[in-house]
């Protein structure tokens, strides 16, 4: 069935970052938009709380930014990693990017969400409790519309475009044609919230250890975000006292967590437990409807690119519809294509990124670990690898290491050439 009137000029469906990214976007663009979900509240769960430079820059043209540092956002100037004991590997400070904002921002996933919220225009209608059931079709198979339940009553909605911003999980991706093969990590992420600040307070730290990745960051108010890499099974049918035991065990792998340990086990009870997936979609778009976020893509958290990419997407979709007539089905349809041509080279490069780093990090076989320190120490020791590296992982742009880089990576060759000078994409 067709909508024959419709509602708005665009529907976006999700309404976690990347659907508020997307609404903040497209509804800056003058765009009537109705923004559904059907969650009427969002539960706190440790994810997507570190803001890189690039989407700063994003966030400032949406007037979100000075909402986010007005509730206290933590600054984070390097991304580091460092032995179990604390001593340096590898340092990327972003200061040596230079630009107007070269650091990150840290807060609360759902505070994030709440200044996303409170930034949106007011052509912008949010809509929460509502279930996207289908999409509507014209006789030609373009996407107009959605159809929803709320309170058990069914209804369509007609929009000019549909923007999946659904998720990992995506309903709308699976009924536009679109496959996702979601691949999970051999390990999951312990998480914790800890209330006392982290032994380095303005970086990430990510500690490489026998067990794999330990990341530490600072947030809001003098609190700690804790990550621990696990075995799947590693904590089932631990109690109390062999849960404190761990912790114990944990602090004698990685000694520079020694100040959190105490924090550690009063928090034990408040832990996360998450799945670690990575995918990319072989296609955005289909007419009519553009996928962005978790909709679209996954990446280990290590690198800090998940939520930062999907911020990129809507971004990079309200730049191709600006100007655009979106009355014209063929013109948004053009747009979404470049939307698509443009943007699926930098999902794909920040996955590769992400999932080098991961394997990088991670690994937990003697080989591996010889090989991420190696690829540590010889990227520190060459100005130019680590100036690559800091921008890459920016968010302000992407270059892609060459053959003679990884060669530098490996220490197979020396790396006599002096940090390059890289304006942002």
């Amino acid at each position: 069935m067709t909508a024959r009137h419709p509602d708005a000029d665009v529907v976006i469906c999700g309404s976690g970052v990347a659907g508020l990214a997307a609404a903040n976007a497209l509804g800056g663009l003058g765009l009537e938009v109705i923004l559904l979900d059907k969650k009427r509240s969002q539960p706190p769960i440790a994810k997507g709380e570190v803001l890189q430079p690039g989407s700063l820059d994003i966030l400032e043209g949406w007037d979100v930014l000075r909402v986010l540092e007005a509730r206290g956002a933590a600054r984070i100037d390097r991304l580091v990693a460092r032995e179990p004991d604390g001593a340096e590997l590898l340092a990327m400070d972003f200061g040596a990017l230079g630009g107007a904002r070269p650091w990150m921002l840290s807060h609360y996933y759902t505070t994030i969400l709440d200044c996303l919220g409170e930034s949106l225009g007011r052509t912008v209608r949010w809509r929460r409790g509502v279930l996207v059931d289908d999409v509507v079709r014209d006789p030609a198979g373009r996407v107009t519309g959605v159809r929803t339940i709320e309170d058990g009553a069914a209804r369509e909605i007609g929009a000019r475009l549909v923007v999946a911003a659904d998720g990992m999980s995506s309903r709308l991706r699976r009924l536009s044609g679109i496959t996702a093969e979601p691949l999970a990590y051999d390990h999951r992420l312990l998480t914790f919230e800890l209330p006392c600040a982290p032994p380095v307070p303005d970086e990430v730290s990510a500690y490489v250890t026998g067990r794999g990745l330990v990341m530490v960051y600072a947030l809001p108010d003098g609190a700690t975000r804790l990550y621990v890499q696990v075995a799947a099974d590693e904590l089932r049918g631990m109690g109390a006292d062999r849960l404190r035991e761990w912790v114990a065990g944990l602090v004698g792998q990685v000694p520079a967590l020694g100040p959190l340990a105490p924090a550690m086990l009063d928090g034990l009870d408040r832990r996360q437990l998450l799945k670690v997936w990575r995918y990319v979609v072989p296609s955005l778009v289909r007419p009519g409807i553009a996928l962005i976020g978790e909709a679209a893509h996954s990446v280990h958290p290590l690198a800090a690119q998940g939520m930062n990419t999907a911020i990129g997407d809507a971004h990079a979709l309200a730049a191709r519809l600006s100007g655009v007539d979106v009355e014209d089905g063929a013109a948004v349809d053009a747009a979404l294509r470049g939307y698509e041509d443009g943007r699926m080279r930098r999902i794909g490069d920040v996955h590769a990124m992400s999932h080098n780093a991961a394997r990088m990090m991670t690994s937990t076989s003697r080989g591996g670990r010889l090989l991420g320190r190696r690829l540590l120490h010889s990227t520190a020791r060459s100005a130019r690898l680590r100036y690559l590296t800091t921008y890459n992982m920016s968010g302000l742009g992407m270059r892609r290491l060459g053959t003679l880089d990884r060669l530098f990576q490996l220490g197979v060759l020396p790396d006599r050439r002096g940090a390059p000078s890289l304006a942002p994409e």
